[in-house]
């Protein structure tokens, strides 16, 4: 399963699968005249050989998440509409940048970090808006459609615990900014990007309510960190805090839900706390200037179906973006699906609009905090 991601808003190598294809067919000529049939939009649903033909790129991070998107949605929406889908990736935004820049678009749906997305609506952008007449929203969950994106899909950031060190279970973020009654190693992501969790985290565990968290107090958040700092220790990559917890390095781990499932499934005796763990969303978007940009938004329609949903979380373990989607998880995926209502019902929305406004200035701060 597919179990969590790293992402930078800069600029990284592209290392592509053996079954991958760089293609640069997209770009250039006219759109395609494409008839995709009467009526409103319906999720997971595309007119019967409406894209004859047409080549289209779909990027994302590779391995066996991208593996999932295209078994769950890219390969039978090209079967059903007629379109050859290609694969790319990684995901880098400078490559973005540089081809709506040059009006050299080679990718024509690009899966994102919501934050950086959510930078890139608007007329300064670098996403187009999401026409509504052919993506159908109506099924996804409210406040993860943005101007110029759709979810991809969701997860929790969410700390797990040692079972065997902590025999009275901590409850939440005052236990885990608490090393006196809580003693132990606590770890959290180290890298050069940012964005929600331990500084929600702090402000949480300092009282502050979840309908009060933004605009985030940043100096109050430091001050909490800078409380357990002694405490912490950093992971790079999402294996890497999958390794933490499951050699018990990590006494308290705050990971992305999927690493912390395939930790417990390999064994390791954590428990996950729900109780405020934050809910994160990946983003799926059109550059402006791709080529056809009509067949671009029937992808992503396509993509949010129900039976689309259903299948991409029973092959990654990210949660569905589909209200109506019941995937066919085993019992300890259930206890990592954050669409479950006793899950869903204690997690804290974060607000990918505050990050993006101010994601630049935090990540100096941050950077700074961190090499100090």
């Amino acid at each position: 399963m597919k179990t969590g991601i790293i992402r930078k808003f800069t600029t990284g190598v592209a290392l592509l699968g053996a079954g991958a294809l760089l293609v640069g067919c997209s770009a250039g000529g006219p759109a395609a005249d494409i008839d995709l049939g009467d009526g409103p939009a319906e999720a997971g649903v595309v007119k019967e050989g409406a894209l004859d033909g047409l080549n289209l790129t779909f990027v994302s991070w590779g391995g066996v998440f991208q593996e999932g998107q295209m078994e769950a949605a890219g390969t039978p929406f090209a079967k059903a509409s007629g379109a050859n889908v290609l694969e790319d990736g990684p995901t880098e935004y400078a490559k973005v940048k540089a081809q709506v820049d040059n009006n050299a678009v080679t990718w024509d749906v690009v899966d994102t970090d919501i934050i950086w997305a959510q930078k890139q609506c608007g007329e300064d952008g670098l996403l187009q808006d999401i026409d509504t007449s052919i993506v159908d929203v109506s099924k996804v969950p409210e406040g993860l459609v943005g101007d110029c994106y759709v979810p991809a899909m969701q997860y929790g950031y969410v700390i797990l615990y040692n079972a065997d060190k902590y025999p009275t279970a901590p409850t939440g973020w005052a236990d885990f900014y608490d090393t006196e009654k809580f003693p132990g190693k606590r770890a959290i992501a180290g890298f050069e990007d940012i964005g929600p969790g331990v500084y929600e985290g702090a402000l949480l565990a300092d009282g502050v309510a979840p309908d009060d968290l933004y605009p985030l107090d940043m100096d109050r958040a430091y001050q909490g960190l800078d409380k357990i700092r002694d405490s912490l220790i950093y992971w790079k990559t999402g294996a890497e805090s999958q390794q933490m917890i499951e050699s018990g390095e990590a006494d308290m781990a705050l990971v992305w839900s999927g690493r912390g499932y395939a930790a417990v499934a390999n064994g390791a005796n954590y428990k996950p706390i729900w109780n405020q763990a934050l809910q994160i969303t990946e983003a799926l978007g059109v550059p402006k200037g791709a080529a056809n940009p009509q067949a671009s938004m029937a992808f992503l329609n396509y993509y949010l179906g129900k039976e689309q949903q259903e299948k991409l979380t029973e092959l990654t373990s990210y949660s569905p973006v589909n209200t109506d989607a019941q995937p066919n998880l085993d019992a300890l995926g259930k206890e990592f699906l954050t669409t479950e209502p006793a899950i869903a019902e204690q997690m804290v929305a974060t607000d990918a609009k505050w990050w993006a406004e101010n994601y630049d200035s935090e990540l100096e701060r941050w950077m700074t905090w961190l090499q100090g």
